[in-house]
């Protein structure tokens, strides 16, 4: 009978002999060896504060780790030796600040991402590369905290304080407090840790205070602090940061793309090419923002949503957020090594994904295949849209909600009238006889967009009668004029909205430009605290001349005074591109027409002009636009009239007028158009 204790001694044996004959445990005794004696220099570099900080004593460990790696690249300990290389360069990096150290750390660790796929090394990697991602973004936020760290810490309590507290930023010595603590804490001492972090925050806290203060001398001095941060710190990251502020000194983001390289024009975008080419190009957890395991943020700003228009030659994005959020954006090109196309991406800043939110939405049109949301990290999302082809793009961002708007247009040429877009139809279009759309043709006005303004959830101006709201007449204005001008011009019309519709602006216009339409006529009412504020007027797209212009804009736009000043930055580099003097020439024909008309069969018109503001439904649109304040609502016989039968008709006659006016002078040798009467032009 055998003994008990003989299958324990068989058992033990083979788990012995099998340990020793296989060939990787053996072939790994070195780089086992190397590893614990790279782990050792390693403690003791950590454990003196003076060798810590001399770059040969960190290099030599990373040497030490890379021994070990090399000793047996596919065994057992090559993962944790590669993967403790990447670590060192990354923590090399929080006291060189140099970029070639934390892109050497990324790419480390995207080796062992992706040689390593079994290795419980993987995930830390990808936690790494999100990591860096953080930090290349964000470098302020990742700074070593040294013996010159605490006037750093409370020059950012400073901000931190001011940036929660909105009643606060109103006044301009709460912002120069902030900046004089940067700037003590950067002469506290100019060669520290927090010297170039300290610089470069002073002038984003003058850049910010511009938004506030609109003075010139801020902005300029936000530009000189920028450029002495690119001289005094060449090897800092805040280098490249400042950079890209002077670059882009008006803060919020627009990107103007060359039609003839395709290349970024200018771009708010920390991250250095190599190492955003490297992160893109990384693993699939950091550049499919679909992916279901990325955490969901813990930001304060939630996204909630992606929208979008298109037709062939054109489309427009909308993120919708549920506040405002800094974001950046960044045009990547084609990239066949990873099957990656060429690609747009925008991230914002402390936010995280709805849980409601569509991660993905097909688009398929000529310009883009989708758009694509995610959680990129802890506090960041991630829009990306994948482009077949394009010659330009705008991005630029609305308030109350806050939303952020990538509009894309293509080489083509506007389809013709004729050919009708799938996926809409024009609320009460009429088959056109052949007469009349070859009248249309001979104008070169073909279709129009008539926009009655508010609807849905937004009443608009209440009036002076009770139960009067602004959307309810406009939208009666609307259809009559939209009736009147397919009858007497021949012009096919299409409504935005043909009953209580709720649209948001850049709906609007998403819907005049994919529509391909010729000219975009917005009807509304005027309303003021003053009831006895009356007469009509007529607005076209541009910077706002004049306090009354910028109350108007406000008031349409949904949004503040204050907010107007932003948008006018952003039309800075939009209007190059807007057909103003067209819009201008629009709006001069209507008001004049509406004038003449109306002063003859009524009493007390105010003929208020023709003016100009930042009005966002005209934001983006692609043809001549206009605005028209029919009456103000608050008046009370203005009020009156504007629910008369009688006077919309009148109204839209002198509109029709007026239209026909533009159009017989944009094109005299067009044939049929009957020739304006006198009275339209007052």
């Amino acid at each position: 009978m055998m003994s008990p204790k003989k299958p324990a001694i068989i058992t033990f044996f083979i788990i012995c002999l099998f340990f020793f004959l296989t060939p990787e445990t053996a072939s790994s005794q070195p780089a086992r060896e190397q590893f614990f004696r790279a782990e050792t220099s390693y403690k003791n570099l950590r454990n003196s504060p003076v060798k810590i900080k001399y770059r040969e004593n960190w290099l030599r460990c990373i040497e030490a780790f890379e021994s070990a790696y090399k000793i047996d690249p596919g065994g057992l300990w090559a993962a944790a030796a590669l993967y403790k290389t990447g670590e060192l360069y990354q923590e090399l990096h929080r006291h060189s600040f140099k970029t070639s150290d934390i892109k050497e750390a990324l790419d480390i660790f995207v080796r062992v991402s992706k040689r390593f796929p079994k290795s419980s090394y993987k995930p830390k990697a990808e936690a790494k590369i999100r990591e860096i991602g953080r930090v290349v973004s964000n470098p302020i936020a990742s700074q070593p905290q040294g013996d010159d760290g605490k006037p750093y810490a409370e020059a950012e309590a400073c901000y931190e304080n001011l940036r929660r507290n909105p009643a606060g930023k109103k006044y301009r010595e709460n912002w120069l407090r902030c900046i004089k603590a940067f700037q003590e804490a950067y002469k506290d001492n100019p060669t520290g840790s927090q010297a170039a972090a300290s610089l470069f925050k002073s002038g984003e806290l003058y850049q910010e205070l511009y938004k506030y203060s609109f003075r010139s001398s801020d902005r300029a001095e936000a530009d000189d602090i920028f450029q002495r941060v690119v001289k005094q710190y060449s090897d800092s990251p805040y280098k490249l940061l400042a950079e890209q502020k002077l670059g882009l000194s008006a803060l919020n983001t627009e990107v103007s793309v060359s039609p003839k390289s395709g290349e970024a024009q200018s771009a708010q975008n920390p991250v250095s090419d190599d190492i955003a080419a490297v992160i893109e190009k990384s693993i699939s957890v950091t550049t499919d923002v679909t992916d279901t395991d990325i955490p969901s943020g813990n930001g304060n700003t939630t996204v909630t949503n992606l929208r979008f228009w298109s037709n062939p030659n054109y489309t427009r994005i909308v993120i919708d957020a549920d506040s405002e959020a800094l974001y950046r954006h960044r045009l990547l090109n084609e990239d066949p090594s990873i099957q990656k196309p060429q690609r747009l991406y925008i991230d914002l800043d402390n936010s995280r994904l709805g849980k409601d939110t569509s991660k993905v939405i097909p688009i398929n049109d000529n310009l883009l295949s989708d758009a694509r949301a995610g959680q990129y990290n802890l506090d960041t999302v991630r829009v990306v849209v994948d482009i077949k082809s394009f010659k330009t793009y705008k991005i630029f961002s609305l308030k109350n909600p806050f939303r952020i708007v990538i509009d894309i247009w293509g080489e083509g040429e506007p389809a013709v009238a004729s050919e009708r877009q799938p996926g809409r139809t024009a609320a009460g279009d009429q088959k056109i006889p052949a007469s009349a759309l070859a009248k249309q043709l001979a104008l070169g006005v073909r279709r129009i967009v008539i926009d009655p303004g508010h609807g849905g959830r937004d009443y608009g101006a209440p009036g002076y009668l009770r139960g009067v709201h602004e959307k309810y007449v406009v939208l009666e204005i609307g259809k009559k004029l939209a009736e009147k001008i397919r009858t007497e011009l021949g012009c096919e019309v299409v409504m935005t909205r043909s009953g209580d519709q709720y649209l948001t602006l850049e709906e609007r216009t998403a819907i005049a430009n994919t529509e391909n339409a010729d000219l975009f006529i917005s009807i509304h009412t005027n309303s003021a605290r003053d009831r006895r504020a009356f007469g009509i007027e007529t607005y076209f797209l541009n910077l706002a001349t004049d306090d009354e212009s910028i109350r108007v804009a406000a008031m349409e736009n949904a949004t503040s005074t204050k907010n107007i000043s932003d948008l006018q930055t952003i039309l800075n580099d939009l209007m190059h591109n807007a057909k103003v003097n067209e819009s201008s020439r629009l709006a001069a024909h209507v008001q004049d027409a509406l004038y003449g008309h109306m002063k003859t069969r009524f009493s007390s018109i105010k003929n208020k002009g023709v003016k100009q503001a930042p009005f966002y439904v005209l934001l983006g649109a692609q043809m001549p636009s206009i605005l028209i304040e029919t009456s103000f609502i608050s008046n009370p016989r203005e009020c009156q009239r504007l629910t008369d039968p009688k006077y919309q008709d009148q109204l839209t006659d002198a509109i029709v007028r007026g239209i026909r006016g533009y159009i017989r002078e944009t094109n005299p040798t067009a044939h049929g158009v009957p020739p304006v009467p006198l009275d339209s032009r007052g």
